[in-house]
């Protein structure tokens, strides 16, 4: 085998670009070979082109076949018709390297074709296009049931063009077109396309693969259709199956609710297992929405018993049964999904409605005596704290009350718009009566107690109203500290109540019911943290003295000096005894240099960069802010009280 036969082998096996073939011809003539050896050469060139190419022939064929075994796949297991249809035009967008693929279906109804899938596409008028029958290459093919290409669309006058069609295919910047019918039977029902944004000629090859893929198009498409036909059939078999079941099982569904109804009551069930109960008998989904919730269900159900006298009445697609007891609409029972109700269903409805609501007033009833009975064992922890302590204790163990774990006393209050500070002018729109509890500040503390009262509760806590607001006490969660709990009682009643308010901590309080008498103190000191809120106007906030910097200490029964230098400068305490430095040393004289570097170093006997590498770390150590005004006087208070812990002797 010759030297250049080798070499065009060589390309072949890495696939060259045909280019790279003239490469062997060029480097002989350049080397000065002979006619003999170039003409060899030249007729080696050939050969492997045609080799190229045949090779080139079957690895597209082969890559069409397996794109349209592919599609047969699909086809086999359709579930998504869209997803096959989209497949199809990615496949055929793919084997015929074009930029675009797009596939129309005809609408019978309007008399028009309009686009359904698209591949590549960036123009919004054209996925939107609707083409006249015999409009455009896609309008031709549709009316024609046959093939059509182009390889300039503005200049080909075959077509009927028009602004709309012409307009969105210049959005989309198209020049050559190819478009074969999708066919069932004799019936053309869309056109698939393949186009490209410059001029091209497609082959005769390329038209068939297109028109094999449409092909496959037609049969996913009457596939999807039959599927559709028949799970309609289905569907209106099973309604008509439900119906006769329906009729024949209304006496039994009546007797059933009846009896579970019953028994819910008898032990002792909830509203919502009522809800829960006629959901799974009528069907559809019962839900109660009690008055006043913003839903208008409890709107509704007010004007259905004035108007339906205690029936279930229909409220859109809806049905609603009114919620009531003496006079007062406590709400409703909504049906939803069910849009047709029969006799016998309407009054098991009603029938739950009556039952919920001698739910709701036990409910109610055992509420109130519980929240009572919260309120009255915190009010004589606060102003009996010489009450025997053993019938405190049984007081708190029937409440589901935790005595031994710590507790927290929050002082609770609502903020209204507009209302001053301790001490303050009342601002414009404060109501001035309801003082005594009438009006909307007795309005709001009664719905703040009663809020507090269910938080107790949930949180086997207790509560009580008192000094124009709430006091609770609440015990403290794994990892909770009591500003922690304050700002989540704060959230949580301002939630509730759609109204700021404000909650102040006590440091917690070990065992209450052991030391009653620390609970007053715990509740003073909770006041105070209130107080100091709303005078820093942080109303509708919660807080304990630890969250108030030295206000904080100031405000609070311990007095916990250690705590509040800890949480201030105890980094930089820190930092000093690990690593033998001098940073509060450092900060001492920065301060009672007028924190100026040229001075404190002066007063340290060190070099200036030295000082400003200490600040610098101490301003990693306490935050970028340690410099600012109110920093800068809770640093330099907890220096001073660090300084006089250090100098006192330990006992």
């Amino acid at each position: 085998m010759s030297h250049a036969h080798v070499s065009y082998l060589e390309l072949l096996a890495r696939g060259a670009a045909p280019e790279a073939y003239d490469r062997p011809v060029l480097l002989a003539r350049a080397s000065g070979a002979g006619p003999e050896a170039l003409a060899e050469l030249e007729e080696a060139k050939q050969l492997a082109l045609r080799v190229r190419a045949e090779l080139e022939g079957r690895r597209r064929r082969e890559a069409e076949l397996s794109a349209l075994f592919a599609t047969a796949h699909d086809l086999a297991g359709l579930r998504d018709l869209d997803a096959v249809l989209r497949a199809i035009v990615q496949r055929a967008r793919a084997l015929l390297g074009t930029e675009v693929a797009y596939l129309s279906l005809n609408d019978p109804a309007a008399g028009d074709t309009y686009m359904r899938v698209t591949e590549g596409s960036v123009s919004a008028r054209f996925q939107q296009l609707r083409l006249g029958m015999g409009e455009g290459l896609g309008g031709l093919v549709a009316q024609t049931a046959r093939p059509y290409v182009t390889d300039d669309y503005f200049d080909d006058a075959r077509f009927q063009h028009t602004r709309t069609i012409d307009t969105a295919v210049r959005d989309e910047g198209l020049v050559a077109i190819l478009g074969v019918p999708l066919t069932l039977g004799s019936q053309v029902i869309g056109v698939l396309f393949a186009a490209d944004r410059r001029a091209r000629v497609f082959e005769r090859e390329q038209v068939a693969l297109l028109g094999s893929f449409a092909a496959h198009a037609a049969v996913a498409i009457d596939t999807a259709n039959l599927l559709a036909e028949t799970r309609s059939a289905l569907a209106e078999l099973e309604r008509a199956n439900d119906i006769i079941r329906e009729h024949s099982g209304v006496i039994e569904r009546a007797s059933e609710v009846h009896d579970r109804l019953s028994e819910l009551v008898l032990r002792g069930g909830g509203v919502h297992d009522v809800a829960e109960a006629v959901s799974e008998v009528l069907g559809g989904t019962v839900e109660f929405i009690e008055t006043g919730t913003g839903t208008g269900a409890g709107a509704a159900a007010a004007g259905t018993e004035r108007r339906a006298g205690g029936h279930a009445v229909r409220e859109g697609d809806d049905w609603v049964a009114a919620v009531a007891a003496g006079g007062e609409h406590l709400g409703a029972l909504v049906l939803h999904g069910q849009p047709d109700l029969d006799p016998v269903d309407q009054r098991t409805l009603e029938r739950a409605a009556l039952v919920t609501s001698l739910l709701l007033l036990a409910r109610r009833s055992a509420g109130e005596a519980e929240q009572r009975v919260r309120g009255e064992l915190l009010d004589d922890l606060l102003d009996a704290p010489d009450r025997d302590r053993r019938l405190l204790r049984e007081r708190a163990a029937r409440l589901r009350t935790d005595s031994a774990a710590p507790h927290v006393v929050l002082a609770a209050r609502v903020d209204r718009a507009g209302e001053p500070a301790p001490g303050g002018r009342p601002g414009p729109g404060t109501p001035v009566a309801g003082r005594d509890g009438a009006g909307e500040d007795g309005a709001d503390r009664r719905r703040l107690w009663s809020a507090a009262s269910h938080l107790a509760a949930t949180r086997h806590g207790l509560a009580s109203a008192r000094d124009g607001g709430t006091v609770l006490l609440l015990p403290l969660g794994p990892g909770e500290s009591a500003a922690d709990l304050a700002r989540r009682t704060a959230r949580h009643l301002g939630g509730t109540l759609r109204e700021p308010v404000t909650v102040g901590a006590s440091a917690p309080v070990t065992a209450p019911l052991d030391h009653p008498d620390r609970v007053a103190g715990a509740y003073a000191e909770a006041r105070r943290c209130v107080d100091a809120l709303r005078l820093l106007h942080r109303q509708g906030q919660g807080a304990a003295a630890e969250d108030l910097g030295f206000l904080g200490l100031l405000l609070a029964d311990s007095r916990d000096i250690d705590g509040f230098v800890e949480r201030t400068v105890g980094a930089v305490v820190a930092y000093d005894r690990r690593r033998g430095t001098d940073l509060v040393r450092t900060l001492d004289a920065y301060f009672a240099s007028g924190m100026s570097p040229a001075r404190t170093k002066d007063a340290l006997h060190v070099h200036v960069n030295t000082v400003a590498q200490r600040l610098e770390r101490v301003g990693r150590l306490l935050g970028s802010d340690w410099q600012s005004p109110a920093r800068a006087l809770e640093i330099q208070l907890a220096l001073r009280l660090h300084a006089l812990a250090a100098a006192v002797p330990a006992p």
